[in-house]
Parts: structure tokens; C-alpha cells; sequence
């Protein structure tokens, strides 16, 4: 059986992550959020007052305080140096600045050069908007997921009732828009499809219809 890597893209609030979770649960591999590690970066800008604009402070940032990946109690949690900042990530202030975060082209190349390790021996399916294009060109399956922006801000909305984050459902669809518009017209590695990249509408689709989807195209790889 061959040792793959999976490029999972696409816009905010697009099922990336619920979908790869349970695609590397299903088929034994590694799961790499990397739009967590651009969060994580963006936290610790706000935490240690560095501003979004400071490039060079925010890879700083990442040297002293390094991002991993861990499982506590069967979840997937992540950490900057001791922290556990799974929850603090989540948060209207990290979400509404990430994008700034992760136009810098320094950042960029800081976390591409840690998510490229992680996918260095295969076996690995990692999410974020230029996987496909970027991280992980060599990507034997590559998927680009879309959803209607009226779709994303509903699951946002309900995921943040879940969390106990208040935040009305039209200030989260502009906020989706205004995402995807600094996602889309970045400079550096903008988020947008790869030529060989297949395209999933998820709209209306069941998580476990989209899971179904994406694992006929592994088991065709492997």
C-alpha cells in the first residue's frame, strides 16, 4: 500500500477540518489543522502584544513558543511551547485576525517548513487553503471544498452556540465574506483551487455523505 498525503482546501467554515478528522480516523493517518497553526500564531501576537503587521515578531513568536499537536483525552489539542490553546484559538479576536496573519509571506514559510515535515514520511492528510498548491504540491489526493457563504455562516453560528461564543449570524456572514476576500486576494499563496485538485460543493451535504466522497478518492490512491 502505498504512503500518501491528502491536500484538503478551501474558504472558512468550509467542513475542512470535521471532514479531515474523520478521514484520518477512518484510514489510520496523521491530521494537520494548519489553519490552528496560523491561529496559534495570530494568539500569540495578541497575547504578547506583537502587532499583525510585525512580521519578523511573529516568527519570533514562533521560535520561542513552538506549535504542536497532541491527543488528550482522544481529542486532538493544540499547544504553543506548554499551553493548551485549543479553546483560545477559537475566538472571535483570533478568528477575525488570522487572515492578516497569514498574508506575511515569513510566516508563511515558517509553517510550510513544519507542516512539510509532519507530511515528510506520508500517511498524512492536512487541511488549510494552499495545501494543494503550497505545502503539499506532491499531494496524491487533492480536494477543494466550497460551501455557500449562507451554509458556512449557519455551521459557524451553531458551532459558536456550541462553544458558548455570542455572535449574531449576520455579523458572521460579513465576517466570512471579508474573510474570503483576504484569503482569495493575498499576495502570497493565495487560497484558490489546484489545477488537479477535485472540487466538493458541500452545501446541503451531510458530513458523512462528503466523508464518503473524499474516501473513494484515497482508497483509489492507495
Amino acid at each position: 500500500m502505498k504512503r500518501i498525503k491528502v491536500a484538503i482546501d478551501g474558504p472558512a467554515s468550509s467542513g475542512k477540518s470535521t471532514v479531515a478528522k474523520r478521514l484520518a480516523k477512518q484510514f489510520g493517518f496523521i491530521y494537520t489543522d494548519t489553519g490552528a497553526m496560523y491561529r496559534a500564531v495570530t494568539y500569540l501576537a495578541v497575547t504578547h502584544k506583537i502587532a499583525f503587521s510585525d512580521a519578523a515578531g511573529l516568527v519570533d513568536l514562533l521560535h520561542r513558543y513552538p506549535i504542536t499537536f497532541k491527543q488528550v483525552d482522544k481529542e486532538q489539542q493544540v499547544f504553543v511551547g506548554t499551553e493548551n490553546v485549543t479553546e483560545a484559538i477559537r475566538q472571535p479576536e483570533i478568528t477575525n485576525n488570522v487572515s492578516e496573519v497569514a498574508m506575511h509571506q515569513l510566516v508563511r514559510e515558517e509553517l510550510v517548513k513544519q507542516q512539510q515535515a509532519i507530511a515528510q514520511n506520508g500517511q498524512v492528510i492536512m487541511d488549510g487553503r494552499d495545501i494543494g498548491t503550497a505545502v503539499l504540491p506532491d499531494a496524491q489526493v487533492k480536494i477543494f471544498l466550497v460551501a455557500s457563504v449562507t451554509e458556512r455562516a449557519q455551521r459557524r453560528y451553531q458551532e459558536n452556540q456550541t462553544k458558548g461564543i455570542l455572535t449574531d449570524l449576520d455579523t458572521l456572514t460579513k465576517e466570512i465574506k471579508q474573510r474570503d476576500h483576504l484569503d482569495s486576494t493575498r499576495e502570497i499563496s493565495p487560497l484558490k483551487q489546484a489545477k488537479d485538485a477535485v472540487l466538493v460543493d458541500t452545501t446541503g451535504k451531510s458530513i458523512d455523505e462528503v466523508v464518503e466522497i473524499i474516501a473513494h478518492y484515497i482508497t483509489q490512491a492507495q
